[in-house]
């Protein structure tokens, strides 16, 4: 599975997201933090266990957000 991680700057620090999830939105003082709450989120939404692998590729920087990829196989129980 393949989705959409955006990040953006702001004044106060960073919002990250997963536009395809609902509600799978965080912030934080620091991009890596941030990234890492919504990866957090994400794993709650798609119940994906704490050893399950996900790559997060950048793709490109647009004006004040940078857009990654987030790479993982889902296993359907």
């Amino acid at each position: 599975m393949v989705l959409d991680l955006i990040v953006s700057k702001d004044i106060d620090g960073f919002t990250a997201f997963v536009p395809s999830i609902k509600g799978c939105e965080s912030w934080d003082n620091n991009e890596e933090e941030a990234i890492t709450k919504s990866i957090q989120l994400l794993r709650f939404y798609l119940e994906l266990s704490n050893n399950q692998k996900i790559n997060i590729d950048f793709v490109r920087k647009e004006e004040n957000r940078n857009i990654y990829k987030l790479i993982f196989d889902i296993l359907i129980k």
